[in-house]
Parts: C-alpha cells; sequence; structure tokens
C-alpha cells in the first residue's frame, strides 16, 4: 500500500510540478511500530479466502509475547495451559491440543516437553508444547479455523502456522538486530538474561538470500502453594478403620472399616463433630488423599536457532530452504512437606493406627477441620533433568511454468526428542505421629496444617528404613528411593506436491498429494524396590539433608503455617547409596539395595513403553473461484480430501513378565469443504464455511499393550488399536465490517457435530475385533472366544456450538491528546454437551452429559495500546472461565477441572532514534494462581500454586 501510495503521489507531483510549491508537496506516511504490525495481520485476514486469524510480529524479535502461546490466546477463541508460568499448550474453540494441528513452515511438526504432574508430566499425546520455542524466531502465527481441501487433516480445532523469518520478507541488503534483556521474577528473586540475534543479507543483484537467527533465555523462578493430589470419601480406599477411643494411636487390632474414613456412627460422641458430619453416610464426606505444601524450584535454558537461504533463480521461482533448532533444557526441584497416610489403602497395609480426634465437614461433605493421631509425616524431595532437542529442515520450492500454470513442492522432517534421563525422589519420614490437624475453615485454598514438631529441626523427619530381615514395615511406609527416567520421540516426514492451473478469470484448479510418515515411541524405567534401609552408620543426618526457608512469600498464608522444613538432599543421597549404578547389591548393613531398572518387567513402568506408527497418504482436489453474482463479489474454494491412514501399534502385555505385542489398524476419509467470501460492500465481508474433519484418537488408547487373561472368564485390560478417528461435521459464519483504516468488528459462528468421541469403557466383544494378533490365544481358540474387554471404544459424541466477538480500532477520531491510543479486544462463548458413559458395558452402563474437557465456556482478552511511533505501550488482561479437565474424576468425584484465570500483561517500548530502543515488560502482573478443583459442587482445592510476577527491561539496536 506504501508503494502505490509512492507511485500515485509521484505521479501527482509530476502532473502539478511546475505549480506546486514545496510546502503544497504531499507527504508519504509509512506506518511503523505496533500499528504496522496490526494493520499487517488485518490485511492478511481480509484477503484470505477461509476463516483465519493472524499475528504479525512488528519487526524481526519483537514478537507481541514472551511466549508463543500467550500470543496465541489474543486470537478470538483461543485459550491457554500454563506450566509453571508460562503458556504450554492451547485451546481453540474449546477444542484441546490433542484437536489441534501445527505446521512450522508449512511441515506438520510436534514438539513436547516435560512438565509437572499436575499439569500433565510428560506429555506422550498429539498435543504441541509451545514453550520449546523462544517467540523472538517467528515473524507470523496464523489460526486457520475453518478447513480447505489443501490444508491437510488431523483438525477438529483449528491448524495453526508458524512462520519463521527469511531474507526476502526484509528490505534488501544488509540487515542485523541484537537484542538484550534482563529478566527478574519477584517470588524467587532471580534476575535472568534473554537475548536474541538477527543477521540476513541479499546478493547476487538480489536473487539470493540468507537469514541467520538465535534466541536464548535463562529463568530461574519458584512455583510455591497447597495440593492434595486428589479428593477421597474412603469407599476406594478401604485402609481406615474404627478409632478403639478418642486420641488413641495404638488400635492395632481393629479390622478396616472398608471406608477410608470411619462412618459416622462410629466416630466418638467426644470427638467434637459438626451437625453436618452426624447427618451425613461415609460415603458423602471427602477428605484430601494427600495435603501438602511444596515449592517447586524451576531452572530453564532456552536455546533456539533459524538459518534460511533462498534463491530466485529465474522470475517465478522460489526455492527456500529453512532450518530450524531448539534445545530446552531444565531442572526441577519439587519439595513437599506432606501427610501420606489419607491416600493409604488396604492392599498397601492400611492404617489401623490412625484415628480420628476430631472432625469437621460442610454440608457438601468438604473436609473443614480434623485432628489426627498415628499419622505419617513425610519430607519428599523430587528431582527431574529435562531436555528437548527439536530439529526441522524444510525444502520449498515454487514454480511459474506460465501465466496458467504453477507447480509446488515441500519436503522436511520434524522431528523432537524429550528425554527426563533423571527423575529421582527421596523421602524423610516420621511415622504414627499424634496431633496432625489440618484447618480450611479460614481458607478453602490454603490450609491451615500444624504438627506435634518443628520440621525444620534434623532428626524429627529421619531415614525411616526397613528392618534388618524385613522386606516391608507393617502399616507404615518407608523411606524411598524412587529413580524412574524416561522420554518420548516424535517424527514427522511430510512431503506435498501440489499443482493449479488458472482456467480462467473466475476458476483456479488445484490438485495435489500429501504423503507423512509419523513416528511416536515412549519409554519408562524404575526401581523394582523402592524402600530404603536405614541411614548407614556413620553417616550424619545433616550431611544428606538440606533446609527449605523463606517459603510463601506470594500466598495470603494463615498465620501458623510451617515456612521452613527438612529435605532429603537427592545428589547426597543418591551418591551416598550408589543409587545410579543400576545394580542389585548388598546395601547397608541393616539390609540388601536393589538399585536395578527395568521397563517392560516392571508392572508400573510397562504401560509407558510403547510405539505408534502411522502412515498418512492424502490427495486432494480443490476449486479456488472468484466472480459476482447480484452483483455482490464472491470468492472462494470448494473440494474434498481423500485420506487413508496406516497404523501399526506396539506395546507390551504382562504375560511372560512382558510380551511385546504388534496391532495393526487402517482407516479411509473423504473431507469435503468449503468456503464463501461475500463483499456484500467494499468493507464488510460474510464468509460461509461447511466441513467434514477429522482427528485420529489420542496415542496412549492406542497402545495394544496391558494384560490378557484366558483362564476362566477371558479378559483383556488394554488400549484399543484399532480404534476410528474423531470425526466432525462443522460448520462456520463470519461477518466482518472493516470501518476505517486499521479498524475492524466482526461476529463468528460456529457449530461442530461431534459425531464420534473417545472414552473408556468395558464391553465384550469377540477376540478377533479387538486388533490383537491371534497368536496370544491358545493354539485350539480360532478368536470369536467373547472376552470381557476394558480399554477403549469410539462413542456418540455431541454438538458444540458458540460464538466470537473481534473489536479492533485506533483512537484516531480524539483529539490530538487520545489520537494514538487504541484497542484490540475479543470475547468467546462456547457450549458443548457430551456423552460421557460410566466406567460400566456399553450397552447397560449409566451415562452422563458434561462440558467437552478442556472447554473454557468464556473468555475474552483485552488490549488498550498506545503507539505515537517514538512511545509504544501495550495493557492486556486474559481471562478464561472455569473448565473441566476430567470427566468423570477418580475416587467417586463427578469431576476433575481448572477454576477461572485472569492474567494481566504491560509492555513498553521507547525508540531513542532509528537505530536504538529500549523495553520494559510485566508479565502475570496479578500473581494468578494455578487453582484446580475436584468436585463441581464442592469445588475442593487440587492445586492452588502462584509462580510470582515478572519483569524484563532491555534494549534493542538494528545495525
Amino acid at each position: 500500500m506504501t508503494v502505490l501510495a509512492t507511485a500515485l503521489l509521484a505521479i501527482g507531483s509530476s502532473a502539478h510540478a511546475q505549480t506546486a510549491t514545496p510546502q503544497d508537496e504531499p507527504q508519504t506516511v509509512v506506518v511503523t511500530g505496533l500499528r504496522a504490525s496490526l494493520e499487517s495481520a488485518l490485511n492478511a485476514k481480509r484477503t484470505e479466502n477461509s476463516i483465519v486469524d493472524v499475528i504479525k510480529a512488528e519487526d524481526i524479535g519483537k514478537f507481541p509475547d514472551t511466549n508463543l502461546a500467550e500470543s496465541l490466546q489474543r486470537v478470538p477463541g483461543v485459550a491457554i495451559d500454563r506450566d509453571a508460568g508460562e503458556g504450554r499448550s492451547i485451546t481453540v474453540r474449546g477444542l484441546g491440543q490433542d484437536f489441534t494441528r501445527v505446521r512450522i513452515n508449512g511441515i506438520e511438526g510436534l514438539a513436547t516437553t516435560g512438565g509437572t504432574d499436575s499439569s500433565g508430566g510428560n506429555n506422550r499425546g498429539r498435543g504441541f508444547d509451545f514453550n520449546v520455542f523462544a517467540s523472538e524466531l517467528f515473524s507470523s502465527l496464523t489460526v486457520r479455523k475453518s478447513s480447505a481441501a489443501d490444508v491437510e487433516e488431523g483438525s477438529l480445532g483449528a491448524t495453526v502456522d508458524l512462520q519463521t523469518m527469511r531474507p526476502f520478507d526484509l528490505k534488501k541488503g544488509f540487515n542485523a538486530t541484537a537484542m538484550l534483556k534482563a529478566r527478574y521474577n519477584d517470588l524467587a528473586k532471580k534476575t535472568n538474561p534473554r537475548g536474541a540475534f538477527m543477521v540476513s543479507n541479499t546478493f547476487n543483484d538480489n536473487t539470493m538470500g540468507y537469514l541467520i537467527s538465535a534466541a536464548y533465555s535463562k529463568r530461574t523462578m519458584f512455583e510455591e502453594g497447597f495440593s492434595t493430589v486428589r479428593w477421597d470419601n474412603g469407599s476406594s480406599s478401604g485402609g481406615w478403620c474404627a478409632p478403639m477411643g478418642v486420641g488413641s494411636s495404638t488400635a492395632t487390632t481393629c479390622a478396616p472399616a472398608g471406608g477410608g474414613f470411619p462412618a459416622a456412627d462410629r466416630l466418638p460422641a467426644s470427638a467434637g463433630a459438626t451437625d453436618a458430619y452426624n447427618q451425613s453416610s461415609k460415603n458423602e464426606n471427602f477428605h484430601p488423599r494427600l495435603p501438602r505444601y511444596g515449592r517447586l524450584t524451576h531452572d530453564q535454558d532456552r536455546l533456539g536457532v533459524t538459518a534460511s537461504f533462498e534463491w530466485k533463480p529465474m522470475r517465478g521461482t522460489r526455492i527456500s530452504l529453512d532450518m530450524l533448532y531448539a534445545d530446552l533444557k531444565a531442572t526441577r526441584e519439587e519439595s513437599f512437606l506432606e501427610a501420606i497416610s489419607f491416600s493409604r489403602t488396604a492392599t498397601q497395609g492400611g492404617k489401623p493406627q490412625t484415628s480420628v480426634v476430631q472432625a469437621q465437614y460442610d454440608a457438601q461433605g468438604r473436609l473443614l477441620y480434623g485432628v489426627y493421631n498415628g499419622v505419617d509425616i513425610r519430607s519428599e524431595n523430587r528431582f527431574d533433568d529435562l531436555s528437548t532437542k527439536f530439529t526441522q529442515p524444510t525444502l520449498t520450492i515454487a514454480h511459474r511454468l506460465n501465466d496458467d500454470w504453477t507447480v509446488n513442492a515441500r519436503i522436511g522432517r520434524a522431528q523432537s526428542k524429550f528425554a527426563n534421563p533423571y527423575q529421582t525422589t527421596v523421602t524423610l519420614d516420621a511415622p504414627n505421629v499424634n496431633g496432625y490437624t489440618i484447618d480450611f475453615r479460614n481458607s478453602d485454598r490454603l490450609p491451615l496444617i500444624t504438627y506435634p514438631f518443628d520440621p525444620s529441626k534434623t532428626g524429627v523427619l529421619n531415614i525411616y528404613g526397613v528392618p534388618a530381615g524385613a522386606t516391608s514395615v507393617a502399616n507404615a511406609t518407608p523411606s524411598e528411593i524412587r529413580i524412574r527416567p524416561q522420554g518420548s520421540n516424535n517424527v514427522n516426514d511430510v512431503l506435498h506436491l501440489d499443482a493449479a492451473w488458472r482456467a480462467n478469470d473466475t476458476w483456479t484448479l488445484k490438485g495435489g498429494v500429501d504423503l507423512k510418515t509419523y513416528k511416536f515411541d515412549t519409554y519408562e524405567y524404575r526401581r523394582g524396590t523402592e524402600v530404603m534401609y536405614g541411614l548407614p552408620a556413620g553417616t550424619s543426618l545433616d550431611s544428606v539433608t538440606r533446609t527449605v526457608t523463606d517459603f510463601g512469600n506470594g500466598l495470603s498464608l494463615p498465620a501458623g503455617t510451617i515456612t521452613s522444613w527438612v529435605i532429603p538432599d537427592v545428589k547426597a543421597i543418591t551418591k551416598l547409596y550408589d543409587a545410579y549404578c543400576n545394580c542389585l547389591k548388598s546395601g547397608p548393613a541393616n539390609g540388601p539395595g536393589d538399585f536395578t531398572l527395568a521397563s517392560i518387567t516392571n508392572g508400573n513402568a510397562r504401560g509407558n513403553n510403547r510405539a505408534i506408527k502411522e502412515q498418512d497418504n492424502g490427495v486432494f482436489l480443490m476449486a479456488d473461484f472468484d466472480t459476482e453474482a447480484a452483483g455482490i463479489p464472491l470468492r472462494g474454494n470448494v473440494g474434498g480430501r481423500y485420506v487413508k491412514t496406516k497404523v501399526t501399534a506396539q506395546g507390551y502385555l504382562a504375560t511372560g513378565g512382558g510380551t511385546p505385542v504388534t496391532a495393526y489398524n487402517d482407516y479411509k476419509d473423504f473431507l469435503p469443504s468449503f468456503n464463501l467470501t461475500a463483499s456484500v460492500t467494499r468493507d464488510f465481508l460474510v464468509r460461509l464455511a461447511a466441513a467434514k474433519v477429522m482427528s485420529r484418537p489420542p496415542l496412549g488408547n492406542l497402545n495394544p499393550g496391558g494384560s490378557i487373561s484366558t483362564a476362566g472368564s477371558p479378559s483383556i485390560n488394554s488400549g484399543n488399536p484399532v480404534l476410528k478417528p474423531f470425526r466432525a461435521k462443522t460448520l462456520d459464519a463470519s461477518f466482518e465490517y472493516y470501518f476505517g483504516k486499521n479498524a475492524f468488528v466482526g461476529l463468528g459462528l460456529f457449530q461442530k457435530n461431534i459425531d464420534s468421541y473417545i472414552q473408556g469403557v468395558r464391553q465384550s466383544m469377540p477376540f478377533n475385533q479387538t486388533g490383537l494378533p491371534m497368536s496370544l490365544l491358545p493354539s485350539n481358540w480360532n478368536g470369536t472366544e467373547v472376552f470381557d474387554v476394558t480399554s477403549f471404544a469410539n462413542t456418540p459424541g455431541g454438538k458444540l456450538r458458540g460464538f466470537e466477538l473481534n473489536y479492533q480500532q485506533p483512537f484516531t477520531f480524539l483529539p490530538s491528546w487520545g489520537r494514538n491510543f487504541g484497542v484490540v479486544a475479543n470475547y468467546t462463548q462456547v457450549e458443548s454437551k457430551i456423552n460421557y458413559l460410566l466406567a460400566a458395558n456399553v450397552a447397560n452402563s449409566g451415562m452422563v452429559q458434561d462440558d467437552l474437557v478442556n472447554l473454557s465456556p468464556k473468555s475474552s482478552n483485552a488490549t488498550l495500546y498506545y503507539d505515537d511511533g517514538k512511545l509504544s505501550a501495550r495493557l492486556t488482561g486474559a481471562r478464561r472461565a472455569s473448565y473441566l479437565q476430567v470427566v468423570p474424576a477418580q475416587n467417586n468425584n463427578d469431576v476433575q477441572g481448572k477454576n477461572a484465570t485472569f492474567n494481566v500483561d504491560l509492555s513498553v517500548s521507547y525508540k531513542w532514534d532509528d537505530k536504538l530502543e529500549f523495553t520494559l515488560e510485566g508479565v502475570n502482573l496479578t500473581n494468578e494462581a494455578n487453582d484446580q478443583f475436584v468436585s463441581r459442587a464442592r469445588n475442593s482445592v487440587l492445586v492452588h500454586h502462584v509462580t510470582g510476577r515478572e519483569f524484563l527491561v532491555g534494549a534493542r539496536y538494528k545495525f
């Protein structure tokens, strides 16, 4: 637009050259900075035939947020999940990360890493972890919400395109930029560096160019708060029994009561229980399974590098070779002070010596206050070493044969390797403690927990080992060394070819082929025996412990809460016991030591040793059109994609200590799509879209491993390798009004009829329909034998519908003091009802209808900005309503989810001159908590953690 305006002005200037005075000569206004990025993104959205939203960087290294996921939440319909205070994954229009495809430079990729257990841990699914990459490496994000035949299948939610910078994207010649920032976290009270640079050049008469960029950041932060690891009403615990008397800690002769807490009629009358408790049956009263306060210390180093070489060997031909490398390294230390008695089951020895001294519950059955004797207290420290390496080379060739024919080719490999070589947990313990109290009466998120001892003093919490000659301790859990190395790998090999023929001024026909091979494998090892056998003689406890101090500075803790406690030193204890020897050896004088690691022969680790290979071969044919009807310009596309998927799934069955099993499946899909854009007026567009879409099953659900029994009543407990994909029909409408320069208001309507969903079920079926090989059956069986199968199945889904509002406007209508302000805002509302089967036979089970998991009914984002070309500022607020994560939940709870969040960020920059710019940013200014809950009615706290506010100050220089 600037070039066109300049040309027109030049023509006008030439025509009036003899009469114009210098004062009369028109001036060219070049929009830069934030306004330029908003204008560029809006123009890209306006010219697309499909329904898309775009975010553009203002300039290289100037993406609007420090994290890609946090930038994506600016898009209507996009909400994010955070891990360690940083955006990790996204949800688009209510559909979670497993339903969203991500392409980098046109090649589908899957980057995964490891997080805390409450955020999903090791990502073994199809969801993309955006925190692997530095935002400085990318120039644009495009969210494709409607389907087109030339966009590969695999998404029910959206396809997200990430584009790195290329040399021809910049002005010709030499360009270089460097950026350096200091990042401070007010909870950890640590300052870390963040930096990036870019160098590019075009040469050989501007027919060749190269670009190299790199970004590095270090991040040290604390995550602190309270968690419970689920709530239980006891019907599945079987570990507690009725106390023999108030305050008793020696009731070892009573039989377990069957429930986790004593039934109301067995609670001593003098125990001070509330009426609500006495009027309730035991199955209506819930207690936290593992109440604990903890600090998680995160240390992260992230490096990203891009390289691009472009060549225009002739007019109409462009060849691009792009390289992307990311290396995310992190360590995490999790230090908890917890009571483990509440989670012990009868199979773990029960807790008959634990007794209730006092107990109070509210009308919903939620524990308010309790005093207990005979409680096992534990100080637990876990250390994780995490790394993700991502590599992707991509070769793209675009060639115009003549005015009517063009051909394109793209080939690449996206590979992500996640490794967690050290996941080690060590514990200190104090068994059978009397006088443990937990009090939720003043806060249902941060209870007051007190102990009858000072946990900051060495010696009270100790290495509680197994006595000599024994292998276990009755009614108690000895101290432990848990070692669980693990990892996951993802590889996408992609080839795309297409050709387009411009038949006439109205129609362009396009066809092509897509070939993709996707490989996934994951592994885990565990120690066979995790108990410890006491501290060796001559070793002091001080030499293998440390102390957590100054806990809770970012929390409003109740007065009297413990803020310091002794923790075991993972490095010192593993060195003392030579725990990484991977061997069976003689241990300390009072017992043996088994530090042998096992994978498929370890029943607890076996399920995480599996692999998937998918071969996806697709062809498409599409027609783009640009015409007019009744005086209204119409453009869009119509077409279809046919794809065949072949699946090879590998896992291990429990038989024989780990029997490998391989299963096969294939399915076909025809996916028609239609997009229409009507320019009702020059500035008012109406878009309509319809399509059939599919998303492939979750990787864990395809695991053919598990257990199989042919004795008695034949049964199978495993994944289901013959699952069909999620399938849906989508309808979209968009109304867009571009009512001024860089001004826009839009309404989007959408509905997805999810025809096929996937859930865990129990059903009866012949063996030959399970997808498992016949070789697993006795020789005289023929495969028609009916098995009781606990697995996953395709089930009816439900409808998802909603709307999006989008508003963008610079306040140029205000007087001079306000014309440099502007606003960008969006609001999304979604509703869905999915039929969830309860864990019983498909044919006769109960069914509950509830929201789709990871769907926030309401989400919004608003940015108020100021930009005068020299000073630029943005204040952004992002709100996400509460949403469900698990339906139905464990331990007799209906749901598990996350409560609403509201995050506020600030960014300010000042241009000293054309080369130097100073920046100031504030992230998570409200110190928003990660607040997870269990039970819709009780809203019992599952996790309540904060990560602190972060401030970045720095400078950027253009050479």
